[in-house]
């Protein structure tokens, strides 16, 4: 009797003790549970990678961070890199709205068509968009309705073309280096046809379809032109140092309308701040998950506009920069 009291002891200790533990992991189990389902799920589709779009997506990350959304601990990011290809971003978006995301980012208009194309309920926040009513993703800036709002990065052909003019006076025949196949490109060289029109200009086209293309492209605009302009063109950035190589041995003037064009050796821009373009993005990003809707919020066009000068090229072309124009000039590339 004594030996079966002790064994019923034990048996309950044991018992005892394993519930204890079973509770214990359950304990962690709903903790890690509900740490899930607190995580926020958000999908980046970026066209390609070139530094002004990579600029961007980090500067978005690192604002997020700032309001409270920090990846690893109440955030989750998957990024995908279209690689310049339409497909790509088609497949790319399918998955994200198949796994049901809380938003997505889309940087560059082709990304935002894409993923445009495949969701009218997950919230989606683009990001450089240059012309986003022709492309088709909002009706109106002010009021974009649906559940989709973002940044422009629209830039201005004819302040460009006016600093074109002051840095290589007597432009008269501007040969226009961009693929026909992007909205957002098509959008600034019809601005750039407006300005050459009233302005006694004359506008040469040199349309490519994949970067593989652009040596080809610019090399048949020298000593037809008297400079090159390229706006904000995912496939003509990609190989910008291409034509830079190009322009500088036959000391033909590139202009371009992105920063990051400028550091791969065109020659100067009026452009954006992209890091800034980033940080506003982010800024809508936290104003969705807060629960405003995004079609209740105007799509923002950046206007602080910079000067931005290569004095790498502008050395090599023999080009000479005014006092006026060094003040209010960053330089590119910035020395390390």
């Amino acid at each position: 009797m004594k030996n079966m009291k002790k064994a019923l002891s034990v048996l309950l200790a044991v018992m005892l003790l394993t519930g204890t533990f079973a509770l214990a992991g359950c304990g962690e189990s709903k903790e890690e549970n509900k740490k899930a389902e607190e995580s926020i799920k958000i999908g980046i589709i970026q066209m390609v990678e070139h530094p002004s779009l990579d600029t961007i997506r980090e500067a978005c990350i690192a604002k997020l961070e700032t309001l409270g959304y920090v990846e690893g601990e109440n955030l989750e990011i998957d990024y995908q890199n279209g690689q310049g290809d339409a497909t790509n971003l088609k497949t790319i978006s399918q998955q994200f709205v198949a796994n049901g995301y809380d938003l997505i980012i889309a940087i560059t208009t082709p990304a935002a068509q894409a993923v445009v194309g495949e969701t009218s309920e997950i919230p989606i926040v683009f990001a450089a968009c240059t012309d986003p009513i022709a492309a088709g993703l909002v009706e109106n800036l002010g009021m974009p309705g649906g559940n989709v709002t973002g940044t422009s990065d629209a830039v201005s052909a004819e302040q460009i073309m006016e600093l074109g003019l002051q840095l290589t006076p007597g432009i008269k025949t501007i040969g226009a280096l961009y693929n026909a196949g992007e909205t957002n490109s098509v959008s600034v060289i019809d601005d750039l046809k407006e300005y050459a029109a009233a302005n006694g200009m004359t506008v040469v086209d040199a349309t490519v379809t994949a970067s593989s293309e652009v040596q080809t492209a610019v090399t048949a605009l020298v000593g037809k032109v008297d400079a090159v302009f390229s706006p904000i063109d995912n496939t003509v950035a990609s190989a910008m140092p291409v034509v830079a190589k190009v322009a500088k041995e036959a000391k033909l003037p590139v202009y371009v309308s992105a920063d990051s064009m400028v550091n791969d050796g065109g020659l100067a821009t009026y452009g954006i701040n992209y890091t800034i373009l980033g940080e506003e993005t982010a800024n809508m990003v936290a104003e969705v998950l807060s629960g405003t809707n995004p079609g209740d919020i105007p799509v923002m066009t950046m206007t602080d506009m910079n000067v931005y000068i290569n004095q790498e090229t502008a050395d090599a072309l023999g080009i000479i920069i005014s006092e006026e124009l060094k003040a209010k000039a960053t330089f590119l590339p910035v020395a390390e």
